[in-house]
């Protein structure tokens, strides 16, 4: 049964306190339409344990996994190798267990575990200083806006059209509340990012540029022309990532001008889990924009014994003292994630994440050039890493869902992502890592050729 420990009398107290007349005008915002008006419809209204563990298993049983099909799918997430000793070495019980440390001196071996996340990600991004991370991409994205804000005193953020549609949503959600113009584009299904288009819409209004690399569509465009435009005009770039693997073959976006350069970790350790809980990297080019990064920063230090320890050195949130200068109400990291990506990339090492983008980059090449050969479909890219676009000349949501009953998982299609943006139907998203095999790339293939015909 559920547990409900509040009584009626219980309820109207909290609400008489708050000013409500009622759990209703608590859901205000929530437009009508979207609300429940009673039970949901097709569902018991209880059940014992053990029937629902039944149903439930029953239900799990149509899902298809992604280890036991070709698998396509990225757009942002993507499926990659993680070692075992990444899964053991994060259940351990000092890791599994720990929160946040708020009393550094007790705290040391997980304050050491951020320091070296930390100091990754900012080699791999190449900047300056990088956070103990945030929740997701998505969201670190948002932050970076509002810090962009904040450094250059103006309003007005310019989106780039081939920025993941997701990203976009949540900066203009979150622009709302914080009244800045958030200036976005459509996307152009091209073999090329439309640099010339984003750089003319750069003003003296200007407080930042939103480009993503290697983009939605896959294609790796120049970000020091976008970095120089964007600098001329007194704006910073803020670059995003969604494959940090792909950095282990094209240059940082740090090194080519971004001033924060942000993206999501999930690629590295963390595994698809469904959609979440993912990992949000932050990081700085110019270390004097330290104080206006959002969520926390750990340092290095020595005690009064002169051995080497570490600290909370900078947690600009909204919970702690002084709370009326936070930057962010980012009040926690992804603690368990960031230390999944810290394990991986330490067994990896810089050798191995080069050579794991070498061997991404191989097959996808593979795949590119197979794909190219089937009647009716055309690659879009001349440039990628491990993703590329394809044009199908049909509905390519009529094909992905056709190709997932043969038991392919084909990618995904831009009506998906651009719902109502029918010049980007017939897109198909492909992406290919290292646990894409050849037979798998031929299968993609072979059913793209029967449902393209």
């Amino acid at each position: 049964m559920r547990y409900l420990p509040l009584t009626d009398a219980d309820r109207s107290a909290m609400l008489s306190v708050i000013g409500a007349n009622s759990i209703d005008d608590l859901f205000v915002d929530v437009p009508e339409e979207a609300r429940l008006d009673g039970p949901i419809q097709g569902l018991p209204l209880h059940a014992s344990e053990m029937a629902v563990e039944k149903h439930m298993r029953k239900l799990s049983k149509k899902n298809l996994a992604a280890a036991d099909a070709p698998f396509f799918l990225g757009a942002g997430a993507y499926r990659h190798h993680v070692p075992a000793s990444v899964d053991h070495i994060i259940q351990r019980g000092e890791f599994l267990t720990a929160y946040t440390p708020y009393q550094p001196e007790i705290a040391q071996g997980t304050l050491q575990m951020l320091f070296e996340f930390q100091t990754q990600v900012a080699r791999l991004y190449g900047c300056a200083v990088a956070n103990a991370s945030l929740y997701d991409g998505s969201t670190a994205c948002w932050e970076a806006v509002a810090m962009a804000t904040r450094v250059t005193r103006r309003k007005k953020a310019v989106l780039s059209g081939a920025l993941h549609p997701h990203y976009t949503e949540v900066v203009k959600t979150m622009a709302r509340f914080t009244g800045d113009e958030i200036a976005d584009a459509k996307p152009a299904i091209q073999a090329e990012p439309d640099n010339a288009g984003l750089i003319a819409r750069i003003d003296e209004e200007t407080a930042c540029v939103v480009v993503q690399y290697p983009d939605i569509l896959g294609r790796i465009g120049n970000l020091q022309e976008v970095a120089d435009a964007a600098h001329a005009k007194g704006a910073l770039l803020i670059a995003v990532n969604t494959e940090p693997v792909a950095l282990g073959v094209i240059q940082a976006p740090g090194d080519l001008g971004a001033d924060i350069v942000v993206g999501e970790g999930q690629a590295l350790g963390v595994g698809l889990q469904f959609g979440g809980p993912y990992l949000g990297l932050f990081a700085v080019r110019d270390p004097k924009h330290v104080r206006q990064m959002p969520g926390r920063l750990c340092g290095e230090t020595v005690d009064a014994e002169g051995k080497r320890g570490f600290v909370l050195t900078l947690s600009t949130r909204e919970q702690h003292i002084r709370r009326e200068k936070a930057t962010s109400n980012i009040c926690t990291n992804s603690g368990l994630c960031a230390l999944a990506f810290s394990v991986h990339m330490t067994l990896l090492g810089e050798k191995g994440l080069r050579q794991l983008a070498a061997e991404n980059h191989r097959l996808a090449c593979l795949a590119a050039e197979r794909l190219a050969s089937v009647p009716g479909v055309t690659v879009l890219n001349t440039t990628f890493f491990n993703e590329f676009t394809v044009r199908l000349g049909k509905d390519a949501r009529e094909v992905v869902r056709k190709l997932a009953d043969d038991d392919v998982l084909a990618g995904v299609s831009l009506g998906r992502l651009y719902p109502g943006n029918e010049e980007l139907a017939d897109g198909l998203l492909v992406a290919v890592t290292e646990t894409t095999s050849e037979e798998d790339i031929e299968a993609l293939a072979t059913a793209l050729e029967e449902a393209c015909s």
